[in-house]
């Protein structure tokens, strides 16, 4: 089922980028305006079970040279959901496997008549780097450590559905700050709408040099736990890690996950959230994971509503400037 595109308020005047690259760049402003329009977008799909199709025509292709079940299918219905048509492309199989450079392959498929591409990269600021070359729009889907925009996009959103605000709650990033790209959208996004953000986890995964970033920086989650309006639990990426960061996994958990018995120390209405995958009994146990202040699944649903959001921005730029393929 379709609606009319009426149904989404007029285009912001104030909202320019034809990329999302990062939240780094981003103003207060325009992160609002994301977040304002992905509310839009859940209002207009009756949140997910109508279609609105304003990129008709248009067609969006996933360029992911990393693994992904998240990010990979909310780009995919949400493009699908916008009506427009998607390509999903992978590194195994392809000509990058032949020899083929990134650009190369990048530009083949834009010449296809791709209006955004959709990356993930293990390499921090391959996103930029397509940004200079190609004339479509470019959405960062992570770019190694460096960033993950829509995922803290998502985040913050859920955060903003759940308490009504951002600005004076206190948010923790609890776990592998070191290789997260989410905990780095998050800090930008959180900071500069107004929120007190904690990094916590050992000492091997949480350098003081975040500091620098305007973070508080913690290495017992015990001590900060009784502050905390939002738990926002990252997974420990052994992936990137060239050495184990601590002794054992049994040991992080007892220092680090989230338990029913740490649960009754927080605050009544504390939100528990993950941006996934989760390791059960590793950062979070099952009880809580499930329990009443698990917001996990909404943000996985807000994943859509953003990405919807991303694409008809950014693409209504594109419209204006001319600058996209038609």
């Amino acid at each position: 089922m379709t609606v009319a595109h009426a149904e989404l308020p007029d285009f912001p005047a104030t909202w320019r980028h034809r990329h999302l690259l990062d939240l780094e760049s981003l103003t207060a402003e325009e992160i609002t305006t994301l977040l304002d329009w992905s509310e839009h977008m859940a209002v207009a799909t009756d949140f997910g079970r109508r279609k609105i199709p304003v990129l008709q025509g248009k067609t969006i292709a996933n360029v992911f040279f990393e693994n992904s079940t998240r990010t990979r299918n909310s780009f995919s219905l949400a493009a699908r959901r916008l009506g427009a048509d998607t390509v999903e492309f992978a590194s195994s199989g392809s000509s990058v496997s032949k020899g083929e450079t990134f650009i190369d392959t990048a530009k083949t498929i834009e010449a296809m008549g791709v209006h955004a591409v959709v990356v993930r990269h293990s390499a921090p600021g391959t996103a930029f780097l397509l940004a200079g070359h190609l004339n479509c729009s470019v959405l960062n889907a992570g770019d190694g450590p460096h960033e993950h925009p829509t995922q803290g996009l998502l985040d913050i959103l859920t955060i903003r559905q759940c308490r009504g605000k951002i600005e004076g709650l206190t948010v923790a990033l609890v776990g592998d700050i070191a290789h997260s790209r989410t905990a780095r959208s998050n800090i930008w996004g959180l900071k500069k709408l107004g929120a007190h953000v904690i990094v916590c986890g050992p000492a091997t995964l949480v350098s003081r040099q975040w500091e620098k970033f305007g973070v508080e920086v913690s290495h017992n989650l015990d001590e900060i736990l009784p502050r905390c309006d939002v738990l926002n639990l990252l997974r420990i990426q052994f992936e990137r890690q060239s050495t184990r960061p601590f002794p054992s996994v049994h040991e992080y958990a007892l220092l680090y996950a989230m338990t029913a018995e740490r649960m009754r120390r927080s605050k009544p209405d504390i939100l528990i959230m993950a941006p996934g995958p989760i390791n059960r009994g590793v950062e979070v146990t099952p009880e809580v994971a499930d329990g009443p202040h698990s917001v996990i699944l909404k943000q996985v649903t807000n994943g859509i509503f953003v990405r919807m959001a991303a694409l008809r921005l950014l693409l209504g730029v594109s419209e204006v400037n001319g600058s996209c393929l038609a």
